[in-house]
């Protein structure tokens, strides 16, 4: 378990699969996500059940309230290169009462000093789309950095749009 100011982050669970299947099918939650096709709840379970466990390469947490009370996201570090001492991180909080709150914030920074203190990484990066103001405002908030611009790779309501890619490089993290 990784603590935070509001937050605790804690491996996910079989039984999260029933969050996870509403937060996937609601879309204001997934509005500017890459959502996939449609999976049901018991294909959700099965594949948490499946899961292989976290390891350096690929960790999943679940973010939670800290009283423990709620699951409200989850946070991920993937693609984790020990070469380089670099990972791709995914965020996304599925409760919206919780939106606006502080509680990706500091999921972002619990995150990123986990990745950075115990994986001891160098660099996390990550992509948003352009128009998610809010993420991009979090990121920017924790420290993270625009290097890049992907051209409509993005598709949504019949329009295309572009992506930031997103880096923080150890040491650059904000309180």
């Amino acid at each position: 378990m990784v603590l935070g100011n509001l937050v605790k982050l804690r491996a996910m669970e079989p039984s999260d699969a029933e969050a996870l299947w509403r937060w996937n099918h609601d879309p204001e939650v997934m509005r500017w996500m890459s959502d996939g096709y449609a999976q049901s709840q018991a294909r959700v379970r099965k594949s948490m059940e499946e899961r292989p466990r976290n390891a350096y390469g690929d960790v999943l947490y679940g973010v939670e309230t800290l009283d423990g009370a709620t699951l409200v996201g989850l946070v991920r570090l993937r693609d984790t290169e020990p070469e380089t001492g670099c990972a791709e991180l995914d965020i996304y909080l599925g409760e919206k009462e919780y939106w606006g709150r502080g509680y990706a914030t500091d999921a972002m920074r619990t995150i990123c000093r986990y990745g950075f203190e115990k994986m001891r990484l160098h660099k996390i990066t990550l992509t948003v789309v352009t128009e998610n103001h809010a993420a991009h405002h979090v990121y920017r908030k924790v420290g993270f950095v625009e290097e890049g611009r992907l051209r409509q790779v993005f598709r949504r309501d019949g329009r295309w749009y572009d992506m930031f890619t997103m880096g923080l490089l150890e040491g650059e993290l904000r309180d």
